[in-house]
């Protein structure tokens, strides 16, 4: 599987910021008006959004509908995009490409605790949602502890 580069995603999906550590605050004017993804200041409606998403893999015919309320597809099964399935994958992957030999109590039991020992990934969240504030995009929206409260599979 090839590794992805940060550089050449941070420059599709906004090719004005710079991929160093430190771009949160450091795009081009105009840049972060494309990252609001609004074109009119009012709220868009709920009930004007799909009740349905739809993802695939390419290279195979599995389409994923899922039901955007319950965040399942429509027969009941979770999502290949769901947390919980991504961390299981990334966890095996990990496994399989990892010479360490992991000691007891060194690897997160909880995805959440997982997360918050991401230093990097907190880091350039944080410079995130600052950037987006100073920008007047509004601050980052807080999901309930409890969808990150789950045992991860390892």
């Amino acid at each position: 599987m090839p590794r992805v580069h940060p550089s050449p995603v941070t420059a599709a999906v906004c090719p004005s910021l710079s991929p160093s550590p430190h771009w949160a605050g450091s795009a081009q004017p105009g840049t972060w008006s494309l990252l609001a993804g609004v074109s009119q200041a009012e709220a868009r409606e709920p009930g004007k959004a799909p009740h349905f998403s739809v993802n695939w893999v390419v290279g195979t015919a599995d389409v994923e509908v899922i039901d955007a309320t319950t965040g399942r597809r429509s027969c009941g099964r979770s999502s290949r995009l769901c947390k919980h399935r991504l961390s299981a994958r990334w966890a095996r992957l990990y496994g399989k490409l990892s010479t360490r030999i992991p000691r007891h109590g060194d690897t997160p039991s909880m995805y959440c605790e997982a997360k918050l020992g991401a230093r990097t990934y907190q880091a350039v969240k944080q410079q995130l949602c600052r950037a987006f504030q100073k920008a007047g995009l509004g601050t980052w929206v807080r999901k309930p502890p409890e969808q990150d409260q789950f045992l991860l599979a390892l």
